[in-house]
């Protein structure tokens, strides 16, 4: 993902807490960004966003009154939690599209992790996946959810501390990651979920992910990473898209699998094996 000149310039550290006080200097040192202590976002007016650092954890907040609500990366509950129970397993689209099955368990790299709900749905269903993200505040966003979701998880449920392990993440931009790369280290499968504009007015985008979208901003080079990733990935890319978009850099997929709202665009490049145990 790709910082707008706001997410780099005016992003202060909000900590009211004296208890994280001292995490939330480092993680202002860390981004750069000034550190504001006892201030509450609805009053302020230098800044339309902050990063808000309490007991729940790092969440990127909108400021000003009327502002929607928190956004965090979130493993333990909420949506996330409740796909993990309910919805669906092995059956569901991504899962598919991956080419997820009984003994088929592809090693992911996942190139824009965003808040990581595609990559946690993929380790819950035995994938290794690492995530690369680019952004440094969608990054340390992404690195508070893992870190509060492996130390609760023990708590809270028995099951998440092995998935949590299947995720590694990474701060780094996905095309220099894949460049990187030998033969020898390359993904089964390459996943990218490219940021775009969103439609303003569509009344299935929440307030809050809109917000998020202008932060953080788009990925304006999505049609180059997917050239990239043709050429690492072992097995398939599989790029996510609006249902009615088109196809990135105007290439063809091999096949897609549609659903309401979304798509998933499957570059097969070679059969995948017969067994690839969990890792």
């Amino acid at each position: 993902m790709t910082d707008t000149p706001l997410a780099i310039c005016s992003l202060p550290v909000v900590c009211n807490d004296e208890m994280y006080r001292e995490q939330a200097a480092a993680l202002a040192h860390k981004l750069q960004q000034p550190l504001l202590l006892n201030a509450e976002p609805q009053a302020l007016t230098q800044s339309d966003f902050v990063l808000l650092l309490n007991e729940q954890g790092v969440a990127l907040q909108h400021t000003g009154r009327k502002a929607p609500g928190p956004i965090r990366a979130e493993f333990v509950e909420g949506a996330v939690d409740h796909r993990r129970k309910f919805g669906g397993g092995k059956g569901q689209m991504i899962a598919k599209a991956v080419g997820i099955k009984a003994g088929v368990y592809p090693r992911v790299l996942d190139v824009t992790a965003g808040l990581g709900k595609d990559a946690f749905v993929l380790a819950t269903l035995g994938c290794q996946v690492q995530l690369l993200e680019r952004s440094p505040v969608v990054h340390a966003l992404l690195e508070d959810g893992l870190k509060r979701a492996h130390h609760t998880a023990a708590e809270h449920d028995p099951a998440l501390p092995d998935i949590v392990h299947r995720m590694s993440l990474l701060h780094a931009d996905g095309r220099a990651y894949l460049v990187s790369l030998t033969e020898v280290d390359f993904p089964d499968v390459i996943y990218m979920d490219p940021m775009f504009p969103e439609r303003d007015k569509s009344a299935d985008v929440k307030k809050e992910m809109r917000a998020f979208h202008s932060l953080v901003g788009k990925d304006d080079d999505a049609d180059e990473l997917l050239a990239v990733c043709l050429t690492k990935a072992r097995y398939r890319v599989v790029v996510k898209r609006p249902r009615k978009a088109a196809f990135v850099g105007g290439r063809q997929p091999s096949y897609q699998l549609e659903g309401k709202s979304s798509r998933f665009d499957i570059y097969a490049l070679r059969k995948l094996p017969v067994a690839l145990p969990p890792h």
